[in-house]
């Protein structure tokens, strides 16, 4: 049989925006059109997403609550629901799950979808992905950003220039057209020492980058640069991935403005991390084997550790107990200096196929006893059962159990 006509590739990307202060809007309606700040008050807060009411002073996630606070005097600090955060993210990719059979999913709050071919002409991606927004407006009550491209480069470019809540549709063949203006670190690949190198070689838009050489650019950086040429040029085969990507690692990172010589700051950074992290494993169905630290010292020095655990694990407290284990490692070994970055990742990622035991443990048919490690997961995965079966506002926790912040 003849082949058919081949549909022009549709794919979206799509973010929801300031995804936690949204939730939160929806749990207190009177958050909404006023500056808010997500995350923990005090000394040692850090702000895990704040509005754009609040960005408009110069607040940011990652940075100091307390330097916010003075950005922003009047703004609200709501602490962290980790637990709402899953809950919202669960529905919001069952309802992308049901417009397209190819959903990758990028986070909590975000996710690629195939759209081509829907429609009697195979362009019904628009209407599809503008259904999706006014869906998860209505039920879920938070708004929704998407680009709708050629290729999962300018579709994930494009959802960021789409907020707040709106839409951008790139027109057939336009990927490079519309990527061409763009600053070069638009590109998700595309990091600070990337775009660094990339300067210094006179090359700082897209519309640059696309114009070299691709052998230049695989002298000078490697099989980088000759992604780099394809991607600006509109050039992007990676298929989305259902039900998403085997994740090699799960990790959080964050450069800071200033550099950093607050201990207990940092480690309260630690924390935020290890929340997202230990959040992301248990929404995918994951453990953890390994937990790596990566610091960055305001001379650029870059250090890293890692600790493979006694058992593979995926409880906020487990990640953190290893990661400031890791930081007083550091410290002993080279001494403190002010921090530019830090990161925390987990690797040697298995599937949660300890999870009937953790439960049977915690019904009493396996000893208990075996160190707070193991009774953090069997918590979690007790509290994760009842949610998914009787929803998630059965049950909720009475007090956080999160190791306390130490000092090396």
């Amino acid at each position: 049989m003849p082949a058919g006509p081949v549909l022009p590739r549709r794919i979206a990307h799509f973010d929801l925006d300031t995804f936690f202060v949204a939730v939160e809007r929806v749990k207190d309606p009177s958050l909404v059109g006023k500056p808010v700040l997500v995350g923990h008050r005090g000394r040692r807060g850090v702000v895990s997403t704040a509005s754009y009411e609040a960005r408009v002073f110069g607040c940011r996630s990652a940075q100091p609550m307390v330097q916010a606070l003075r950005l922003c005097p009047q703004a609200i600090v709501v602490p962290t629901d980790f637990e709402a955060y899953l809950d919202f993210s669960r529905r919001f990719h069952a309802m992308l799950g049901e417009v397209s059979p190819l959903v990758e999913s990028g986070g909590l709050d975000e996710a690629f979808a195939d759209l081509t071919g829907m429609g009697v002409d195979g362009l019904g991606g628009h209407a599809a992905a503008e259904a999706l927004r006014a869906r998860v407006r209505s039920e879920l009550g938070i708004a929704v950003s998407v680009c709708i491209a050629g290729s999962r480069t300018a579709a994930k470019v494009g959802s960021d220039r789409a907020k707040p809540d709106g839409l951008i549709e790139v027109p057939l063949g336009g990927d490079a057209a519309f990527l061409a203006p763009l600053p070069v670190r638009d590109l998700p690949f595309v990091g600070p020492k990337f775009a660094q190198a990339l300067a210094l070689a006179g090359i700082r838009t897209v519309g640059e980058a696309a114009a070299q050489d691709p052998r230049w650019m695989a002298a000078q950086f490697g099989s980088s640069g000759t992604m780099l040429v394809e991607r600006a040029n509109g050039v992007d085969p990676a298929p989305v991935h259902a039900g998403g990507r085997e994740r090699k690692q799960i990790s959080r990172e964050v450069t800071f403005g200033d550099d950093v010589a607050d201990l207990a700051y940092l480690r309260e950074v630690l924390r935020e991390h290890a929340e997202r992290v230990g959040g992301d494993l248990r929404a995918r169905g994951k453990r953890a084997r390994t937990v790596t630290l990566k610091l960055r010292w305001q001379d650029f020095t870059t250090l890293s550790r890692s600790h493979t655990l006694e058992r593979p694990a995926q409880a906020t407290s487990a990640i953190l107990d290893a990661a400031n284990a890791l930081f007083d490692e550091i410290v002993r070994a080279e001494g403190f200096h002010p921090v530019r970055l830090i990161g925390l990742g987990v690797t040697n990622l298995v599937e949660d196929v300890v999870q009937l035991e953790l439960l049977e443990a915690a019904s009493g048919v396996t000893p208990l006893g075996r160190g707070d490690t193991q009774r953090q997961e069997r918590i979690d995965a007790v509290l994760d059962a009842l949610r998914e079966r009787y929803g998630e506002a059965s049950v909720r926790r009475g007090a956080s159990d999160v190791a306390n912040l130490r000092k090396p």
